[in-house]
């Protein structure tokens, strides 16, 4: 039984002028424990709402949610938000660190709606983690004090101090570096796999994408598998294989689909 498993789900909304925007178009997907999936797609294709979706902050217009086997149709709102605060993390492309408070706080914020040992021991288990995304000699600086991947580590740190079972990330390297980028990735990759989480991230680069273990590719609000391999010629990152164009990618620029950012 997969811990996410979306069937023929749609999200619609109608606009002002009586219309109806379609967003998402009988999307299934399936995320098992332990597993990694990319999902890439240009901007306005409907990624960030599959991540609300996913995570909780909406509901589909028709289809089907499941939830490690249950359905999420009838949550309640306060359902809702104790689900998301306890199984699920959120890594953004902006990092929403709180700019008034030092990365232990920030990284102990989500702790405060947590319940007894969690609760208690809230400033140890966010020095642990920070510690664990190399941050150990950070805890009292201010956010405006730390460089943009120190800052995404600070972000990761808080998605998981609870231990969530389901991470979801936004465009997690947007604000970065290549370089960085990949170091940020690659920290994602490592604690995801050690806590047997799993990992779903949404973005417009190829070479983040090819980290995963399957691929999907979301465009007009469809969601197909792909595949992702690494091309033969040096210097490049990676490329899509198989119903979509080929997209190569060189090591000067990051690959990312045609049309900019998402």
């Amino acid at each position: 039984m997969s811990l996410l498993e979306l069937t023929d789900v749609t999200r619609s909304v109608r606009l002002a002028d009586d219309r109806v925007l379609h967003i998402l178009r009988g999307v299934t997907l399936s995320v098992d424990a332990g597993e990694h999936v990319a999902v890439v797609g240009r901007s306005g294709t409907g990624k960030s709402t599959l991540l609300n979706l996913l995570g909780l902050l909406d509901s589909p217009t028709e289809g089907e949610y499941l939830l490690d086997g249950t359905s999420t149709r009838r949550l309640s709102g306060r359902r809702r938000a104790r689900l998301r605060g306890a199984s699920f993390g959120f890594v953004f492309q902006q990092f929403n660190l709180l700019t008034g408070r030092t990365v232990l706080e920030n990284v102990a914020a989500p702790l405060l709606y947590a319940r007894g040992r969690q609760f208690w021991s809230r400033n140890r288990l966010a020095a642990e983690m920070l510690e664990r995304v190399g941050l150990g000699d950070r805890l009292e600086d201010m956010p405006d004090k730390l460089s943009g991947g120190e800052q995404q580590r600070v972000a990761i740190a808080r998605a998981l101090v609870r231990r969530p079972r389901v991470i979801l990330a936004d465009e997690p390297t947007g604000a970065l570096d290549v370089d960085t980028g990949g170091a940020v990735m690659t920290l994602l990759d490592d604690i995801a796999r050690e806590s047997g989480a799993a990992l779903v991230t949404i973005t417009h680069d190829l070479a983040v994408a090819a980290r995963s273990s399957r691929h999907y590719r979301l465009a007009d609000g469809v969601l197909v598998p792909v595949t992702l391999v690494a091309p033969d010629r040096p210097g490049s990152l990676a490329e899509w294989v198989g119903d979509v164009p080929t997209l190569g990618a060189t090591a000067e620029a990051a690959p990312a689909l045609p049309g900019g950012a998402a």
